[in-house]
């Protein structure tokens, strides 16, 4: 019998634990970018952002902590959020949506995190994306 209890996503913070914590999701984050601006198919969604993604870079950062279950970065620095209506703005379809999901496949597939949390991670992910996508009206 094991003693290796298999860990719960979406419960508490074991999300955020799972992703390394801040520390772990600014490394997703610088990663996720990065191949944001080095792959072709991704242009569509690199083009929505300001040249400096500094700001771009710190918001979904914090923005992931809490919604991890960590601290609630984004709000303590940024205020409250709404998902769909912070990116209203923007004009984002299924092609939209799949390059952002795809960007955030592969810099989640580099990370360190155990295989069944990059799989529940990116189901989640497409949550958000896809309400985006819907509330867009594209």
């Amino acid at each position: 019998m094991s003693d290796h209890k298999k860990t719960e996503y979406g419960v508490g913070d074991n999300s955020y634990n799972a992703a390394g914590g801040l520390s772990g999701l600014i490394t997703l984050v610088d990663e996720f970018y990065r191949i944001m601006d080095e792959q072709s198919d991704a242009k569509v969604i690199r083009d929505m952002h300001p040249d400096d993604l500094e700001l771009s870079r710190k918001k979904l950062a914090y923005f992931l902590s809490g919604w991890l279950g960590g601290p609630k970065k984004y709000s303590e620095t940024f205020g409250p959020i709404n998902i769909p209506s912070a990116h209203r703005h923007l004009s984002v379809g299924m092609v939209e949506r799949d390059a952002w999901i795809d960007c955030m496949r592969t810099a989640v597939s580099v990370q360190p995190y155990a295989d069944d949390f990059k799989i529940y991670l990116i189901e989640q992910l497409k949550v958000p994306a896809e309400r985006i996508r819907v509330t867009s009206g594209s």
